[in-house]
């Protein structure tokens, strides 16, 4: 019987917490890591009733679309449903583990399955995600760029897009004299050793860090690796809230909310004033959006 930690890492493969935005409360909100699985329920959000469905059916992990818990809790003395839910779930070892934003910003999260249910083609992020991309640069000799550069790519650097191993490297001289505590690879204590160097630029998403660092140490062959890490402006283009597209033909306003309200298979579609225009170009946002206004 698996352990709740152990299935946390598969969640965070299909959504990474370093995905979600920097207001929300995604990941393991009520529960034991340690606890072993019993069963799992997957529910968009984790009401009382939820919870009740969860101990009739003996699962004692949920996994919710929206935190239950979104801001801090002062008291927990059941007065809302919020604290009620809490309480529930704690006093019957119920775990609760929250995807939110960190599935919206996936490129393949929800604004994808939206995306793919109206037939949008093409779609790309509609806001992508700032300040999330770091550049990795060190230097190492010729005969170990190899192993440096595939160490790198393993562990998550080197993603552009859609390309994968991605690096520049260029050729230079590199110089260097070891004190009495140093142990060099290439000459001896006190040395002056001067030597052609390979200089090798990865950019990776910031929370493998540390996983490209460790994967960087144990790669290299220089007792002291030098390196340094910069964060860049660049935009993450498949990480972010919201996608747009077009449709394949153009379609009237009122015809293309029919379309959307089928599609969707909701009761009721509300919209704003009609424009006169026909539309082809769609964008898509799960959510409020009220930040796009």
């Amino acid at each position: 019987m698996n352990k709740i930690k152990e299935i946390l890492p598969i969640l965070e493969t299909l959504a990474p917490q370093a995905y979600a935005e920097d207001f929300d409360n995604v990941g393991l909100l009520v529960g034991n890591p340690e606890t072993e699985v019993t069963g799992i329920l997957v529910c968009h959000d984790a009401l009382e009733n939820v919870i009740d469905e969860a101990i009739t059916k003996k699962c004692n992990l949920i996994i919710c679309f929206h935190p239950i818990i979104f801001s801090g809790l002062k008291k927990i003395t059941g007065k809302n449903y919020v604290e009620r839910v809490v309480i529930k779930a704690i006093k019957n070892d119920i775990a609760i583990y929250a995807i939110h934003t960190a599935l919206d910003n996936h490129q393949d999260g929800v604004n994808k399955l939206f995306c793919d249910a109206l037939g949008i083609m093409k779609p790309k992020i509609l806001i992508p995600k700032q300040n999330f991309i770091r550049k990795l640069v060190t230097y190492t000799i010729p005969e170990n760029a190899e192993e440096v550069r595939n160490a790198l790519f393993n562990a998550g650097a080197g993603t552009i897009g859609n390309y994968e191993n991605c690096s520049f490297n260029s050729q230079g001289i590199g110089t260097y004299m070891g004190n009495e505590h140093s142990n060099p690879e290439i000459g001896e204590r006190f040395e002056f050793v001067e030597n052609t160097e390979i200089k090798i630029e990865v950019t990776f998403e910031k929370h493998l860090e540390q996983k490209i660092l460790k994967a960087l140490f144990n790669a290299h062959t220089y007792e002291e690796v030098a390196y340094e890490i910069y964060s860049i402006e660049n935009a993450h283009q498949n990480i972010g809230l919201g996608m747009i597209g077009e449709l394949k033909e153009p379609m009237e306003e009122k015809d293309f909310l029919l379309f959307v309200k089928e599609k969707m298979q909701t009761g009721g579609i509300r919209h704003s004033e009609f424009t006169g225009k026909p539309i082809q170009k769609v964008a898509v946002l799960g959510g409020s959006g009220k930040f796009c206004y």
